[in-house]
């Protein structure tokens, strides 16, 4: 048997005691003569990741042999201090104790979601409902679809290009081919110079009302000045502004509901629990007065 295993090893416990004997099935992933760190030890300690970062860090084969070489390391180490005493150490019984506690209040957690998982339709409703009572959350404001082309650098020789650049483009010249060839901002050039809609407040003062004045699509503005260097806009779209359409924000509002059942029965079954609980006033002084700095 794992000698770490040995401080949770007690009547009350011995279900979740783990020997590696005991799975013969589980891959070893990593090992000596004495310790072995498999698959099981790989899925448990992936747990702290979050789920959408799991098969992205276990695909790669160099990622998991570090993590298992990590886990030996910490399982030497744990078999060293048990030889050496120190798991009857108050303190470290209590860190164990802890430990344990967060291990299988998770899993409680994990399964308490579960049983109040609620069904599509309801969530569905739910997120129709906050969408119908409030309106005000989805107000989109008036944005702004516009291409650019930047120049880079506050010299004479670059405000020189930028204006060359717009008159190039008001002679007929195709604004998004230009964009591709000269432009300073890789995101964009590679797209015609094309931006992702902005609204106000979101570009630098000098780029937003230059953006902002131009009222009819292929309007051009003059060369504009930022810290960036020297840019030439061109409108595309002015997209009025209203209140976003249901579509759009369904997928966030599900998140939304789907989170409030399930904080909603965590604190339900929280409050279950403290119902014939009560702090002992004197014992929780008592311990702070012993951290209290000395004036």
């Amino acid at each position: 048997m794992n000698r770490l295993t040995v401080p949770f090893c007690g009547a009350a416990v011995a279900a979740f005691v783990f020997c590696v004997s005991a799975h013969a099935a589980d891959p070893v992933l990593f090992e000596n003569k004495k310790i072995a760190i498999t698959t099981l030890d790989l899925q448990a300690d992936s747990l702290r990741m979050p789920p959408e970062m799991r098969p992205l860090v276990l695909s790669r084969p160099e990622t998991v042999t570090q993590i298992a070489s990590n886990l030996f390391i910490r399982r030497a180490l744990a078999d060293r201090a048990e030889s050496e005493g120190l798991a009857q150490d108050p303190t470290v019984l209590a860190a164990l104790r802890i430990a344990r506690d967060k291990v299988l209040s998770d899993a409680m957690l994990e399964k308490i979601d579960k049983a109040h998982a609620p069904s599509d339709a309801v969530l569905e409703s739910m997120a129709m409902d906050v969408y119908r009572a409030k309106p005000e959350r989805f107000q989109q404001p008036e944005q702004l679809k516009v291409r650019h082309i930047l120049i880079a650098g506050k010299t004479p020789e670059a405000r020189s290009q930028a204006e060359k650049v717009l008159a190039d483009v008001k002679g007929g010249g195709d604004f998004a081919k230009l964009a591709k060839e000269v432009s300073a901002d890789p995101g964009s050039a590679e797209r015609g110079g094309e931006l992702e809609p902005f609204g106000k407040g979101r570009m630098v003062p000098e780029f937003e009302a230059a953006a902002f004045a131009l009222n009819k699509p292929g309007a051009l503005s003059d060369v504009v000045e930022t810290q960036f260097g020297y840019h030439v806009l061109q409108l595309q779209e002015r997209i009025a502004g209203g209140t976003r359409p249901f579509a759009e924000v369904r997928e966030s509002l599900l998140r939304e509901a789907r989170a409030k059942f399930t904080q909603d029965a965590r604190v339900t079954e929280a409050e279950a629990f403290q119902r014939d609980a009560k702090p002992n006033k004197e014992a929780i002084e008592a311990f702070s007065a012993g951290f209290k700095k000395v004036q």
